[in-house]
């Protein structure tokens, strides 16, 4: 059964199941960029009208929407599209994956410790509101994050950003200066 949520961000909407959507962790797909996905559900959800972003994570998956379509008639296609697909698959919607290297300097001791404070204090809440959050980068005690999913052009993102993200990463990793989103 899926059920949703809504997110701090009134153009996205959480989707949850009971069974697992991605097995390889969060993952964010773009309309802009559907010619290159070549996973058949993503690529006809970001086909339906109005969908402009798909995040999908263990047992949830986000949608992000534009404003000419409502979610009174949007959320009963998102739904009856995650359940047409596991009435036929057993298996999760994402299940196989290259990493990619998060950074060239991983090795650095502070970048692990960023790394660390992002996955184990911010993501599960960040999760919790339908997004991501992902390190791209750490120079000059700047911390370069991006913000996925329902975060992503949520109103209060740079609220999070700022007063969440930064305050808890100075606050465990005394090299950070400041947070910005790339």
């Amino acid at each position: 059964m899926i059920q949703t949520e809504p997110t701090p961000n009134p153009n996205s909407l959480k989707f949850l199941s009971e069974k697992i959507i991605s097995a390889i962790g969060t993952e964010e797909f773009q309309k802009s960029n559907s010619r290159n996905i070549n996973n058949v559900f993503i690529k006809e959800l970001l086909g339906f009208k109005g969908v402009e972003l798909v995040l999908l994570s263990k047992n949830f998956l986000s949608v992000n929407k534009t404003e000419e379509v409502s979610w009174n008639e949007l959320k009963p296609m998102v739904i009856s599209h995650l359940n047409d697909y596991f009435e036929k698959n057993d298996e999760p919607i994402l299940k196989n994956h290259q990493k990619l290297e998060k950074s060239s300097n991983n090795n650095d001791e502070t970048v692990k410790k960023i790394i660390d404070v992002l996955d184990s204090k911010i993501r599960p809440a960040v999760a919790r509101d339908g997004g991501d959050i992902k390190f791209k980068s750490f120079d000059n005690g700047v911390v370069k994050v991006e913000l996925q999913g329902s975060c992503s052009g949520c109103p209060s993102s740079l609220m999070t950003l700022k007063q969440g993200v930064q305050n808890l990463l100075k606050h465990y990793i005394k090299e950070v200066n400041s947070v910005e989103a790339n």
